[in-house]
């Protein structure tokens, strides 16, 4: 859990997992949403990558990157545990 929290904690990364939820992109168009250098780019999605928060497909030159749903759900449902949420308690007020 250690590494998912560090690869959130930087902002451009939460921002690139933003730009992915509205659905698959290439690291160019994603890259080109920020004012940032390229290995710098690289740098952020390594750290989601090794995560486990985005899939990379490589298609010739190219790559394109994508959520990782199951990841993300799985880090949520560990934190709630840590927290001694369960997960399927709601607030009947809502």
């Amino acid at each position: 859990m250690n590494v998912l929290f560090e690869a959130l904690a930087h902002p451009t990364r939460r921002e690139i997992l933003a730009v992915l939820k509205e659905g698959s992109a290439s690291a160019g168009d994603i890259a080109a949403r920020f004012n940032v250098s390229k290995p710098t780019m690289s740098g952020h999605f390594a750290k989601l990558k090794d995560a486990g928060l985005i899939h990379a497909d490589k298609n010739g030159p190219s790559i394109t990157y994508s959520l990782n749903l199951s990841t993300l759900e799985e880090v949520l449902h560990g934190f709630m545990s840590t927290m001694g949420i369960a997960p399927e308690e709601k607030d009947s007020n809502q």
